[in-house]
């Protein structure tokens, strides 16, 4: 069953792009923003990130966090944060386990890629509650941004 909102959120602990270890617990009494994205350096993924790096200072002024995660190594998105100057965690959910709680994860991608993120977003309220969920089954559409803040604001 997805995710729905009011629901409590799975918490986690995954590696960052600079190999520090985080959970989404740790984030408690602060606002979380997760983006899940299939793949790094990918146009879609790309632009769903930066769209967050762009307004960066918005979510920082309100006190909440980003987050990115992907299947990818911690090694390839440490690359892919350089590259494109994110300011926020990127996450290695390389054994799939956080995708899937979330409901964002492709069985079957494109050229038989198995066991890849969904494009989601997710916010998640101080007190650990989903307060917006969007999982997407078309890898080429993007989150609806002006929802996620709408449900930041609320």
């Amino acid at each position: 069953m997805a995710l729905q909102v009011g629901d409590t959120a799975p918490d986690f602990k995954l590696y960052t792009s600079d190999l520090t270890e985080i959970s989404l617990s740790g984030f408690k009494g602060k606002k979380v923003i997760i983006h899940f994205f299939p793949m790094a350096f990918t146009g879609t993924c790309t632009e769903q990130l930066c769209t967050m790096r762009d307004n960066f200072s918005y979510y920082e002024g309100i006190n909440a966090q980003v987050i990115g995660i992907s299947v990818d190594s911690p090694f390839s998105l440490a690359k892919f944060k350089e590259v494109q100057s994110y300011q926020f965690p990127l996450l290695s959910d390389f054994n799939k386990e956080v995708s899937a709680a979330y409901g964002a994860f492709y069985d079957e991608f494109v050229f038989g890629l198995k066991g890849v993120s969904k494009r989601a977003a997710f916010v998640i309220d101080e007190e650990g509650k989903i307060a917006y969920a969007e999982v997407l089954e078309d890898a080429h559409d993007l989150p609806d941004f002006k929802a996620i803040n709408d449900a930041l604001s609320a």
